[in-house]
């Protein structure tokens, strides 16, 4: 879903939606070097607003003994991926943003690349016409394609995320006790900054990602693809398409493997491909969802406007654009670009960021009315496992834990190694009350990706648990989002949210609030308000915090976390009626929405005289 975020894509909650997305995506992917028409293809695929059709979801157990093999990557944060027609934006938020999984980690590179082949790029800048951006594309074909820099490889940031990853995919246990000495190599490289996890409390879920090939898609192998399209592209170097599906790859594999260090690659791969075929709307979207990854959303609109001047019928743009203006807070114009996408083109990518836009407004009903239409239409793998979390997330967030597992297990049915529906397993077992195989299972993921979302979680589990070296455990995880915060920040990749979230229950609380207002001053979302409301009340500002706090809440949002954090900032500010209201509504909605914060949340009950 677009994030809710988690921040992670756009943002979502965070899961970005994705990223969206959660990424903080979509669309309709071609053969590299065809150009996708300007005109709508021919579909039966039912709207969103239309009754749902065809037949009902199966059980996750029946889904389980029939799932296809094969099936492909996804990205995860503002986005996710949609079999041969799928797309991709980020991640973090909703597109509840920034992220997905692939089959590898980052420790495995692009294909047959190496470390050494990612090209490094200083840190700071936007994404979009940068100095930077402007550099890129100027080097050799064989360069663009990744064999220049060795710059990133012996960037300590970069080795401590990526040999945290490589370590617990050879040994989970090698990986968690090495924890401490890989961040003091990050550490000590200066350049470590309070980091982020998560936005709302999960991964965004990416909506699928159209970015890639028909071709590409069908491999599952997001990292053999790009060896393939490189090949191709040295033989072939004038192929436009090419580039361009190549640069939505690096996009893609940069979210799926936490690698933020691959988007110097795709910014260079698509522009290439626009120098070769100016205004080529495969490469304009494909700078859309670029932006979007960075969480830059307000170039992902313009890049996504653009592309849909040259191909009005670009899912791909079509789903871009709705989740930049979710990304931005411009809801209502999110709601018309949703009702526009789903006239153009109804399918999967449309169909839930449709529904998350509902969510958004607390429209329940409508948003799981939709998922379930679209679980309904879905036939790829990738997609089945894209719904199937998302309508995990929805019932997670509504408090229906049997529901959410359900959906989660049939989700790994199609894709076992599908990161938000692994990390929204070990969420719903445990607020389930399985907090054994809640920990054994989130583990597992930060050992093969250690992404802010699930270190934070685990970190949280840890505390919850508070057993001999728990504490020490649970500051490990933190410290290493620092780590993965500093490479993306140097990767022109916008944390500031996911910084204010995380910094202000784990970190430095004036470095959440510096990060907390920058943010609200580039957009007004739900997320941003109750991210500057938060940071404000950890900082003892709680007047200043409790109108932020009250806007965050403001659209009929279901999300337990912003009207917890509305209740402890009314009780701070002497408003105990509302503050037992706020208070008692999270843990109805949502009893188990955080390891330490419905905890606090009971606590803070009891002391105004509630018992719970």
């Amino acid at each position: 879903m677009p994030r809710r975020t988690n921040d992670s894509a756009p943002e979502g909650g965070h899961m970005a939606p994705p990223p969206a997305a959660p990424e903080r995506d979509h669309g309709t992917g071609s053969p590299a070097g065809v150009q996708t028409p300007n005109t709508p293809e021919a579909t039966e695929t039912p709207k969103a607003t239309e009754p749902a059709s065809g037949p009902a979801p199966q059980p996750a157990e029946a889904e389980a003994a029939t799932a296809p093999e094969g099936a492909e990557s996804r990205p995860d944060g503002p986005t996710a991926a949609t079999g041969s027609e799928a797309d991709s934006a980020a991640g973090p938020e909703p597109t509840h943003q920034e992220t997905g999984v692939g089959p590898d980690t980052a420790s495995q590179g692009a294909g047959a690349e190496e470390d050494q082949d990612i090209v490094p790029v200083t840190e700071g800048g936007d994404s979009g016409d940068s100095a930077t951006e402007a550099e890129a594309g100027t080097g050799t074909p064989s360069e663009e394609l990744g064999g220049a820099g060795e710059g990133a490889a012996t960037d300590p940031r970069v080795v401590a995320v990526r040999r945290v990853s490589a370590a617990g995919r050879r040994w989970r246990v090698a990986q968690l006790t090495g924890c401490a000495a890989l961040l003091a190599v990050a550490l000590t490289a200066g350049a470590i900054v309070v980091g982020a996890a998560r936005d709302g409390g999960g991964t965004a879920v990416a909506p699928a990602s159209a970015a890639l090939s028909p071709q590409l898609l069908t491999s599952g192998d997001i990292d053999a693809s790009i060896t393939a399209l490189q090949a191709h592209l040295r033989g072939q170097p004038r192929d436009f398409g090419g580039w361009a599906t190549l640069g939505l790859a690096y996009v893609e594999q940069a979210r799926t493997k936490g690698d933020p260090s691959r988007y110097p690659q795709a910014e260079r791969a698509l522009k290439r491909s626009l120098e070769l075929e100016p205004d080529n709307d495969q490469a304009l979207a494909g700078r859309a969802a670029l932006a979007a990854a960075r969480h830059d959303f307000e170039n992902a609109l313009k890049y996504a406007d653009a592309t849909l001047e040259q191909n009005p019928y670009s899912e791909r743009a079509l789903s871009s654009r709705i989740d930049a203006l979710v990304e931005l807070g411009r809801y209502d114009d999110a709601s018309k670009a949703a009702d526009t996408a789903d006239t153009r083109r109804p399918g999967v990518p449309v169909f839930t960021r449709y529904a998350y836009v509902h969510e958004l407004r607390g429209d329940v009903a409508t948003a799981k009315r939709v998922l379930e239409q679209a679980l309904a239409t879905a036939t790829a793998p990738g997609d089945v496992a894209y719904v199937s979390t998302s309508l995990g997330q929805l019932a997670w967030n509504q408090g229906d834990y049997k529901a959410a597992l359900t959906h989660y297990a049939r989700a790994l049915a199609a894709d076992e190694n599908y990161l938000p529906a692994l990390e929204g397993r070990a969420r719903a077992q445990a607020a389930d009350g399985d907090k054994a195989a809640a920990l054994r299972n989130m583990e597992a993921v930060v050992a093969r990706y250690p992404l802010p979302g699930p270190l934070v979680e685990l970190g949280e589990l840890y505390e919850d648990r508070d057993a001999e070296g728990d504490r020490a455990k649970a500051r490990d995880q933190y410290a290493l989002v620092d780590a993965w915060t500093a490479l993306a920040r140097a990767n022109k990749v916008n944390v500031d949210l996911d910084t204010a979230l995380a910094a202000a229950d784990h970190g430095d609380k004036a470095e959440a609030l510096r990060a907390a207002r920058a943010e609200w001053s580039r957009r007004h979302t739900v997320h941003t308000a109750d991210a500057l409301a938060w940071a404000l009340h950890v900082n003892g500002r709680d007047e200043e915090a409790l109108p932020y706090a009250r806007r965050a809440t403001a659209t009929g949002y279901r999300n337990a976390a912003f009207r917890y954090h509305r209740g402890m900032i009314e009780r701070a500010t002497g408003h105990e009626k509302e503050a037992r209201t706020h208070l008692t509504a999270a843990l109805e909605l949502n009893p188990g929405f955080s390891p330490l914060g419905a905890r606090e949340a009971r606590k803070a009950l009891k002391a105004l005289g509630v018992g719970r």
